[in-house]
């Protein structure tokens, strides 16, 4: 698909951002939309899922037929299949009427059919039905209707595992992921994406309620771009908004950011140097802590085992100047009291440690720890204070 083609679909849906993946899911959307395959959309709540869709519809031979788009987590069990199928007058309690579904109302057009994931069993066999063949059962009838509907779908929960834990049928995983169209994180996004979002968030707010546009820090900006973003660009967008409406001064502070992001000290804790954890978000400071312990574990058992072999044959291993000796020993200590050793460790210990190494690595200079701690500053100097560590 040609450059000027993408560029006019982010201009006509509101698309910010330059993103690699992004540019690739706009491409992917252009060119499957002339067909009629089912598409399946995947990525995280946020991260603005809802208009390919409508990039696929608007770009199909079905643009001037029904769109309709069906929120599948937010309709009741028990009702799901009266809103997607329809029923007859009386078929169950509250049936006054007959009543047409969304396939029924879309045959010629296109439906979304967000957080498919969330679809009842019975449903989802329904479901596959239509896909495979175009046909449906009203609730309460036994006639076969035919529909001609393109079924575009989206989720943000890890279909495979539905899957493994018998949540999902595979069949109707297979029917819908014909054409799979991947959405990045915020998080996963350059730099600039997020500080251009913030500026149009921003923008527009200020020329809704007609007041000048805020504007970051530096500090403030950095605090920005490093946020994790767990509610992706929906909750970049509530904060701007946010900030804009409450704050009087235009210009946000690192102190002021701070305030509109409850995550921020939650998601930063200290991690080592040779593990990467940056797609673990844990619920407090001693879950990294207990994550760093139980990677250790095989290593502790490990050396448990050589000594418990080395005491079982009564020799014990000293190392005195980088020598190592060997004395004779009359008793060979149990396995319960080796266990004891791996017992012996402090979580405090393990965090305090860490906080160390750091300040010594940076000589003192406690932004840089932080930094490389991956901890706010803030943080640091509560640790620092409650290790003892001034």
């Amino acid at each position: 698909m040609k450059a000027k083609d993408i560029l006019q679909v982010k201009q006509r849906f509101g698309i910010i951002g330059n993103d690699e993946r992004l540019i690739r899911a706009i491409d992917v959307a252009l060119q499957v939309a002339p067909t009629d395959l089912a598409v399946l959309i995947t990525g995280e709540s946020g991260v603005g899922k809802e208009i390919f869709p409508q990039i696929i519809h608007q770009n199909s031979p079905r643009k001037h037929k029904q769109y309709i788009a069906v929120n599948c987590g937010a309709i009741p069990e028990g009702t799901i299949d009266s809103e997607l199928f329809g029923h007859l007058k009386g078929s169950f309690t509250g049936a006054l009427d007959d009543r047409k579904g969304y396939f029924e109302v879309a045959d010629g057009g296109t439906i979304f059919l967000d957080e498919v994931g969330e679809l009842p069993s019975s449903t989802q066999a329904r479901l596959l039905r239509v896909l495979e063949s175009g046909e449906f059962i009203k609730v309460g009838s036994s006639k076969v209707q035919k529909t001609n509907v393109r079924v575009v779908a989206a989720t943000n929960i890890n279909l495979a595992e539905a899957i493994q834990m018998q949540k999902f049928r595979q069949d109707l995983y297979y029917r819908l992921n014909t054409v799979p169209v991947q959405i990045p994180a915020l998080r996963e996004r350059p730099v600039e994406d997020i500080l251009l979002l913030f500026r149009k968030f921003a923008s527009d707010c200020a020329e809704k309620y007609q007041m000048p546009a805020i504007t970051l820090e530096d500090d403030a900006r950095q605090i920005l771009v490093t946020y994790r973003w767990p509610g992706n660009i929906r909750e970049l967008k509530n904060v701007t908004e946010r900030m804009s409406v409450i704050e009087r001064d235009r210009t946000i502070t690192t102190d002021k950011i701070r305030m509109y992001l409850p995550h921020l000290e939650m998601e930063k804790f200290p991690v080592l140097a040779n593990r990467d954890y940056s797609q673990k978000v844990f619920n407090n400071e001693r879950e990294i802590l207990y994550q760093v312990l139980f990677d250790l574990k095989k290593d502790v058992n490990d050396l448990k085992e050589l000594v418990h072999d080395i005491m079982s044959g009564n020799i014990q291993m000293t190392v005195e100047n980088n020598d190592i000796y060997a004395h004779p020993i009359h008793s060979v200590p149990s396995i319960q009291e080796i266990e004891a050793v791996e017992q012996s460790f402090s979580l405090d210990d393990v965090e305090k440690e860490m906080i160390q190494k750091a300040l010594e690595k940076h000589h003192g200079r406690r932004k840089n720890a932080a930094a490389d701690l991956k901890i706010s500053e803030r943080t640091l100097y509560r640790k620092i204070k409650e290790y003892g560590l001034e």
